[in-house]
């Protein structure tokens, strides 16, 4: 069973910046892609961002210009850089590695919390 364990949440005020990292527990694995969501008080979990294996990039609108995703030296880590935060961006952050094309296969990690506050 493949574990993924994300980190680098916090509290930070608003302007500030983050950085999440996400690395799952087996390195011989590859995903067809890596992705972060979020789940804020009171909503439901939303799309931030996703890379592909070969490197595409996608992004919520909502953080579209201050969140970037990179791959780390390993194929299966994933970091989330997170700049010019705003309240809104307060909420639980989830890592998803997609093992399939189809998304029929997929692993969630527990999640880290990051609080932007005014």
């Amino acid at each position: 069973q493949v574990q993924l364990v994300e980190s680098g949440g916090g509290s930070v005020q608003t302007g500030g910046s983050l950085r999440l990292y996400c690395a799952a527990s087996e390195r011989v694995r590859v995903f067809n892609a890596m992705a972060w969501y979020r789940q804020s008080p009171g909503q439901a979990t939303e799309f931030v961002g996703r890379v592909t294996d070969d490197g595409a990039l996608s992004y919520a609108p909502a953080v579209k210009g201050r969140f970037t995703i990179t791959r780390g030296n390993v194929k299966t880590t994933i970091l989330l850089y997170m700049n010019n935060l705003n309240t809104e961006d307060t909420g639980t952050y989830y890592c998803k590695a997609e093992v399939t094309a189809d998304g029929s296969q997929t692993y969630w990690g527990q999640g880290t919390q990051v609080t932007v506050s005014s």
